[in-house]
């Protein structure tokens, strides 16, 4: 099981991080020993001062594709899920100065939360415009839909497996919108799939 990761996929967040707007996906990946799940507490690492919360759209893979044409890529997930993409992003931004790999800062343990349940994506009316928040402390932070995103889940589908062969349950976080910021001690953090609350777990 792969976790691919999206970045830069909503204009307003690659505004905020002062990036230019990509021409094609970005992806990396993290290991499946960055999962956290079950809603279990995230630990900050003793090695970072700043770890910010990146609430994503997370479509789980039901087939095996590679070179999957746009058209078809909607046959190759039937799920949405809930994530965050949890950054060290002092980390981040050293590694970036130096024109290194951001691996450090965004494959460590716990760094891929991810919601036990999945909704079937026939539930929604629209899967092109599907709502999701994070809220911390009761206080919302993100708020996103999918229309926004910059490459679509079928043009994210197409353009990774390209690349990289996809497997039955393999996971996409799709991009995080605007609003990212850091964590703390203490913080409770709640995510929103429309009006389910799929993610509620404490920072410790």
């Amino acid at each position: 099981m792969k976790i691919i990761c999206i970045g830069r996929n909503y204009v307003a967040h690659v505004h905020e991080l002062k990036n230019d707007i990509p021409k094609e996906p970005v992806f990396f990946m993290k290991p499946d020993s960055s999962l956290l799940r079950n809603n279990d507490p995230f630990y900050i690492p003793n090695w970072t001062k700043e770890v910010h919360h990146e609430i994503e759209l997370v479509i789980k893979i039901n087939r095996l594709g590679k070179n999957i044409e746009k058209r078809f890529a909607h046959r190759y997930y039937d799920e949405i899920g809930l994530g965050i993409d949890f950054t060290a992003r002092d980390v981040q931004n050293q590694l970036k100065e130096k024109g290194l790999p951001w691996e450090k800062s965004k494959a460590f343990d716990q760094a891929a939360v991810l919601s036990n349940t999945f909704i079937d994506k026939t539930v929604f009316p629209d899967p092109e415009n599907i709502g999701f928040k994070l809220k911390i402390n009761g206080n919302e932070v993100q708020n996103g839909r999918s229309e926004l995103m910059i490459f679509s889940f079928d043009e994210i589908i197409s353009y990774v497996s390209k690349y990289v062969t996809l497997k039955i349950g393999d996971l996409i976080y799709t991009g995080t919108p605007a609003g990212v910021g850091p964590i703390k001690i203490g913080d409770r953090l709640e995510g929103y799939l429309e009006d389910k609350k799929l993610l509620d777990f404490i920072i410790k």
